[in-house]
């Protein structure tokens, strides 16, 4: 065993694979509930490792998660507080981190996080959404990278490429559904952390032989929705394999999209699974499996139009509730924990794994303590930040959900936007009883019995905006 690949104390520091999937909800896994047989392979993850039952986004729109995720911050923190604004060079923590502690570190997927473009005021256009993503704008991954910066420009369900470190594009096979066609090059980069030759120089330059341990960011684009075709594009047959499906009880009754589109959504969410299993399958023959650690989450869920124009962007359960699964060193034996936790999580969480220092200004709480069952001092609501649709605030505890967002002209940078920072004033604008209404059917913000408990809730929201790094605001109630 190579000494970089052991801790101060000789034990062998975990290799990580980290598997982001994009507008996956909760309820399309087994573990959670799903009744049809869409995620096989990750139900077995569930049973051998650890099941976190109430995950939540700290952002639901695809950049400012991912920025939360590379920095342990929150979007506003880092500037990312919408889509279209790049990770600033030297904002990222997560990869330099684990670099700093020995590990090797690889990206491949949809990154999301290198082009500044829109009404914004803070940096100059840089667009790289159908073009190699510049270096000093991969966050640190600097051992490995195949990526595209918005995937969804550069492929569609069965056609496609992303751009390995060099910046030379690399094409998906001919007929080969994207999923399988991004997995084949997670395999094929496995490959090389066992000695073997092969995927390294062509996919981004890593240098093989596994003499480090290996940390390894896979993020999938779906089962988001292809922009340019208005449709979700799952493998051939989708239609027919998940026709008969059950609705989830938040879409029946509703309008938007989801008759239509649920099974062609059920369709990625069940090629993601397959290609989750063909990941263990490698790294169980490479003899690699029990030291290495495997989460799985996304970074928002889907309502199909039925809360607003499109499918995230809310403080609904559909939008904010997410998937997530770990098993490896640390998260075995078939556990759930129930205590409310948030992306804002992973990456003190992935450094600890790691034995890596946590920096300071990181947000979130390692969950380790969860696993073994000590919650002291865990705190007992999540909280998010909602950005495009409004300039919103959210926190959700165990029973109740309540948000609120700034009134038109109220926000920062520029009035008006739709997709402000953060505001000196806001109104209250939902609030759910959970328990009695799971499905998120009736908003009481506006109900006089509900005085009280919309006063504490608010409270505890400006106490989570002042840990977020926020300004001091003013909260009205609900006219």
């Amino acid at each position: 065993m190579s000494s970089e690949k052991s801790d101060s104390n000789g034990a062998e520091r975990p290799n990580i694979v980290f598997v982001l999937s994009d507008q996956q909800r909760w309820d399309t896994l087994g573990c959670y509930g799903q009744r049809m047989e869409v995620t096989p392979n990750l139900d077995r993850l569930a049973r051998e490792g650890v099941v976190f039952e109430n995950a939540f986004t700290c952002q639901p729109v695809c950049g400012p998660a991912r920025s939360c995720l590379q920095t342990g911050k929150y979007a506003t923190e880092v500037g990312c507080y919408r889509n279209g604004i790049s990770l600033a060079p030297g904002e990222g923590r997560l990869a330099p981190s684990l670099s700093e502690a020995g590990y090797e570190v690889g990206y491949i997927g949809k990154w999301h996080l290198g082009s500044d473009g829109g009404p914004h005021l803070e940096r100059p256009e840089f667009d790289c959404r159908m073009s190699a993503v510049p270096r000093e704008r991969r966050g640190g991954y600097v051992d490995y990278w195949l990526a595209s910066d918005v995937l969804e420009y550069t492929s569609h369900g069965y056609d496609g490429h992303m751009f390995d470190g060099e910046g030379r594009k690399r094409e998906f096979p001919p007929g080969r559904y994207r999923v399988d066609a991004h997995t084949d090059w997670v395999v094929e980069y496995l490959q090389t952390r066992s000695g073997a030759t092969g995927g390294g120089a062509a996919g981004g330059g890593a240098t093989g032989g596994g003499e480090r341990p290996f940390f390894l960011f896979v993020s999938y684009i779906e089962p988001h929705h292809q922009n340019d075709h208005d449709h979700f594009e799952g493998p051939k047959g989708s239609k027919e394999r998940f026709g008969d499906f059950a609705a989830p009880g938040d879409l029946v009754g509703t309008d938007g999209n989801w008759r239509e589109e649920y099974p062609d959504y059920l369709g990625c969410c069940h090629s993601l699974d397959e290609n989750v299993g063909r990941i263990r399958a490698e790294l169980e023959g490479l003899g690699m499996l029990e030291n290495t650690l495997v989460i799985y989450t996304s970074d928002h869920g889907c309502h199909f139009r039925t809360r607003n124009a499109e499918y995230k962007r809310s403080c609904h359960e559909s939008s904010v509730r997410i998937p997530l699964v770990a098993r490896g060193p640390g998260f075995m034996g078939g556990k759930v924990v129930r205590e409310l936790v948030s992306l804002i999580d992973l990456p003190p969480t992935i450094l600890r794994a790691a034995g890596a220092p946590v920096a300071g200004d990181m947000r979130g709480r390692a969950v380790q303590g969860l696993v073994t069952g000590n919650s002291d001092g865990w705190p007992e609501e999540v909280f998010a930040q909602i950005s495009e649709s409004q300039c919103g605030r959210m926190i959700r505890t165990k029973r109740w959900k309540y948000s609120v967002r700034a009134p038109k002209g109220a926000g920062r940078p520029v009035a008006g936007h739709p997709g402000l920072r953060d505001s000196d004033l806001y109104v209250e604008d939902c609030l759910y009883d959970l328990e009695s209404d799971p499905h998120e059917r009736e908003n009481l913000v506006g109900e006089a019995a509900r005085a009280g408990v919309r006063a504490e809730l608010r409270e505890a929201l400006k106490r989570r905006m002042a840990e977020a790094g926020e300004k001091e605001a003013e909260i009205r109630p609900a006219e």
